[in-house]
Order: C-alpha cells, then sequence, then structure tokens
C-alpha cells in the first residue's frame, strides 16, 4: 500500500491566507487579488497594521475652514421650540388638539398643543430668530448656523438619542464622530482622533460613539461619565508610575510582536489590528493626555469665561474647557 503520509500531513496541516497567496502567487487570480488588495489599502480601507494610516489626515474634496469639532449634545437641554425654532402657528393655536399625524411611535398619551411661553425676537442680518431665553446668544446670530429641518420619527428619548447620534433608531450604525474619524482622519497621532466627555450610558449607551461596522480603530474613547462629576472625568491609568518608559516601550516592542505573529496566521482581524494600534496609541498619550486632563494651570477669568466659578454651570464648563 502507498505511503499517503505526506498526504495526510498536507491535509491536516492549517493553511493561512497569506500562506495559500504565497504558494499560489503565478496565479492570475491572485495577481488580480492582490490588485485589488492594493487598491483597498491605498484608499484607506483596510487598516495598517500600527493603526496610524487609518487615522491619518485625509484629503477632502473641498478645503476644510475647521480643524477641529466640537460637539456639544446637552442632554436634557430646551426645546428646540423654546430656543430657536420660532412657530407662530403653535402660538396661535395654543391650546388646541393637534390636528396632524402623530409620529411612528409615542411612548404616551398626547395632550393639547402647547406654545412657548417664550417671546422670540430678530436678530443680526440674517433676522434669526431667538428667543428670550438666550438674549446674549442673538448677539451673535449672524456668527451662527442654525438648522431647523431636522426632524425624528421616535419620541422615546433612547431611540431618539441614538438617532440623533448614528441617523437610525433602529439599527446600531456608525456615530456621528466615527464617520468625521473615517472620512478625514486626525493631524494629532498621539490622541484619539474622536474623544467623547463624560458621555450617559443610559439612551442608546455606547451606541451613541461606537464605530459599529467601521474598524474599531473609529470608535470614541470616552473621559468619564455622565454619573460622575467633569472635574474628576479621566482616562485612568494612562500613567503608570512604577515602570520606566523604557522598560514599556520593551514590554509594548515585545506583545506586538508576539501579536503580529498571531495576526499572520489568520485573515484580516480588525479587532486585532486595532488592539495593537490601542497599545501604541496609548503608549504615546503617556506624554500628553495628563496635561490635557489638568486646568488647574487655567487662570481665574478663563474660569468665569466658562462658568466654572458659579455651582449651577461648573460641571457643563468644566466639560467646555476640556473639549477646548
Amino acid at each position: 500500500m502507498a505511503d499517503n503520509s505526506q498526504c495526510h500531513n498536507f491535509l491536516t496541516q492549517p493553511l493561512s491566507r497569506r500562506a495559500m497567496l504565497q504558494q499560489s502567487s503565478v496565479g492570475f487570480g491572485s495577481l488580480a487579488l492582490a490588485g485589488l488588495l492594493q487598491e483597498q489599502m491605498n484608499n484607506g480601507v483596510l487598516a495598517a497594521e500600527s493603526g496610524q494610516a487609518a487615522a491619518a489626515p485625509k484629503s477632502a474634496r473641498f478645503p476644510a475652514r475647521a480643524k477641529r469639532i466640537i460637539f456639544m449634545f446637552m442632554h436634557g437641554g430646551p426645546s428646540q421650540v423654546d430656543t430657536f425654532d420660532y412657530k407662530p402657528l403653535l402660538q396661535k393655536h395654543d391650546g388646541q388638539p393637534y390636528p396632524g399625524k402623530k409620529p411612528r411611535i409615542v411612548s404616551s398619551a398626547t395632550g393639547n398643543l402647547l406654545g412657548s411661553p417664550w417671546k422670540f425676537r430678530q436678530y443680526g442680518e440674517s433676522g434669526l430668530h431667538v428667543s428670550d431665553l438666550f438674549p446674549h446668544v442673538g448677539q451673535m446670530a449672524d456668527d451662527l448656523c442654525v438648522i431647523n429641518s431636522i426632524h425624528g420619527s421616535n419620541s422615546r428619548h433612547g431611540a431618539a438619542l441614538l438617532e440623533l447620534h448614528t441617523g437610525s433608531d433602529t439599527f446600531v450604525r456608525p456615530s456621528m464622530g466615527s464617520w468625521l474619524m473615517y472620512g478625514l482622519g486626525s493631524e494629532n497621532q498621539n490622541l484619539p482622533g474622536f474623544l467623547t466627555i463624560c458621555p450617559t450610558l443610559g439612551h442608546g449607551g455606547v451606541n451613541a460613539w461606537s464605530s459599529a461596522f467601521l474598524p474599531a480603530h473609529y470608535q470614541g474613547t470616552p473621559i468619564g461619565a455622565a454619573s460622575i462629576k467633569a472635574e474628576e472625568a479621566r482616562i485612568h491609568f494612562i500613567e503608570n508610575k512604577w515602570v520606566s518608559s523604557k522598560m514599556q516601550r520593551a514590554e509594548l516592542d515585545f506583545l506586538g510582536q508576539v501579536n503580529r505573529q498571531h495576526l499572520e496566521k489568520r485573515d484580516t482581524d480588525d479587532a486585532l489590528e486595532s488592539r495593537i494600534a490601542s497599545f501604541e496609541l496609548a503608549y504615546r498619550m503617556q506624554n500628553q493626555m495628563p496635561g490635557l486632563q489638568d486646568i488647574s494651570q487655567e487662570t481665574a477669568d478663563t474660569y468665569k469665561m466658562y462658568g466654572i466659578d458659579e455651582e449651577p454651570t461648573k460641571n457643563f464648563g468644566i466639560q467646555c474647557l476640556l473639549a477646548r
């Protein structure tokens, strides 16, 4: 009987994707595949093993004037009809039953129409309507771009919050910050390109700053949570007082070597690639993040400007200063 041991070993030995491509490199199919993969890598679709290529700044169709984006989501803020969305018909029909079609999802019985108790005035050359709730904001009317056309299909808090951040109240989709990071990248390779300060863990939770089906590298990095005071918000364990920077670098190099050996035996593993990138980013963050989280060196005038010297506005003011 013929010896089939070599054939048996060939069938039972695992064949990695890279080994398969190497062994079949003379085939036209593999050449086409290599071309497609290279094109994807050039476009930034596949994350580089270091993670830096995915986060690098990307060229936009139009020149960008803004260098940074701060999105203030004020959970529990006043209604749009009490701030910038002037509705004269609502005032006219105050107290009457709602005549239109009700939202797709209604969590509780609704009463009659209720007009705003605030008077609206027009400001600036644009004639922007601003309620008397914000008399000082009205003075900056021509520096604002107010969008009143945004609407939602779900009145429940959690679903509405999710829809605002991701565009969907039903399906898990990438958040606004993840899309911006994916499309534009970040100029600072020593800090996360997408940070969220004191995010709420309810009403959509982590899905409000998740990357969903985008590579994990684009998800938000939380600083603190809504359940704690902003002055206590930190990215913990960013510093190691017991291990020198040289030792950390050696440990990170060894860990990266082991992870890449593990990665080479498998198909593209987004989670592992992102973890490698996260370790490298965490090492670089040690030099910059502690200083950015410390606002004790700010002047008294800055504290007053941000409302940090007054208890009602202190918590929100600290978040704004951290964001800056």
